[in-house]
């Protein structure tokens, strides 16, 4: 039978773990927010075109959308954007996140 001190042990440990899972709940949230946030902003920036790329690219690579939200914002909030982004504007800029891969070739002699 646990004693009383195992018992108070066990029940501190579970109340630290509930607060611990609620700010990382929490966490989530406020990250997901932010996140809605900037892509309602840059939303506003770009053309059908872009925006119909935009929503392909959220849907097969998430992270790279996030990243270029990101820099979209940067630069909207720094004042570079002028007018709307196209679609061939945006494909630039996919390219220029986009690491470059290096072309390896075997000669063979």
């Amino acid at each position: 039978m646990p004693t009383l001190e195992e018992i108070k042990k066990r029940k501190l440990e579970e109340m630290m773990r509930l607060q611990q899972d609620k700010l990382q709940q929490q966490a989530n949230e406020q990250a997901q927010q932010q996140i809605e946030y900037i892509e309602n902003a840059v939303r506003q920036l770009l053309t059908k075109e872009s925006l119909a790329r935009y929503g392909s690219l959220k849907t097969a690579h998430q992270e790279k959308a996030l990243q270029l939200l990101v820099v979209l914002f940067q630069a909207m909030q720094k004042g570079q954007i002028q007018g709307k982004i196209d679609d061939s504007t945006l494909k630039k800029i996919l390219e220029q996140l986009t690491p470059k891969k290096k072309d390896i070739r075997i000669k063979r002699i």
